[in-house]
């Protein structure tokens, strides 16, 4: 797989953004892997509940708050995304900083917008 996202924060909760997203990708036919807190399905994405050594992530979309982002920065940047998204709420200005010195682009916007302006 290809140009895959990553959705960190993912949820089997309908009423969770995270859980829209999935949807949102999926529906866009882009190849999609999860990570959250308890293991489930979304439309056929696995949600896994523990740190994978993903191969050709392209995006990363972060549904954490930045307090909850902290155990996850060498875990990202080890994954060596072309870019991390930080969805309303999740912006942090600390993991900006270190993704940068990691030539990895950041990007402060929101997954469900970028999508349905297809500028995803």
């Amino acid at each position: 797989m290809k140009n895959v996202t990553l959705v960190i924060g993912a949820s089997t909760n309908p009423n969770r953004y995270s859980n829209i997203a999935i949807k949102r990708l999926v529906d866009k036919d882009l190849k999609v892997v999860a990570l959250g807190v308890k293991k489930g399905t979304v439309l056929g994405v696995v949600i896994d509940d523990e740190k994978k050594n993903y191969k050709n992530i392209d995006t990363v979309t972060l549904y954490l708050n930045p307090k909850r982002q902290e155990e996850y920065y060498d875990y990202i940047i080890g994954l060596k995304p072309r870019r991390v998204i930080f969805n309303p709420g999740t912006e942090n200005t600390e993991f900006v900083k270190r993704l940068q010195e990691n030539k990895i682009e950041a990007e402060v916007a929101c997954t469900l917008v970028l999508l349905s302006t297809n500028q995803y």
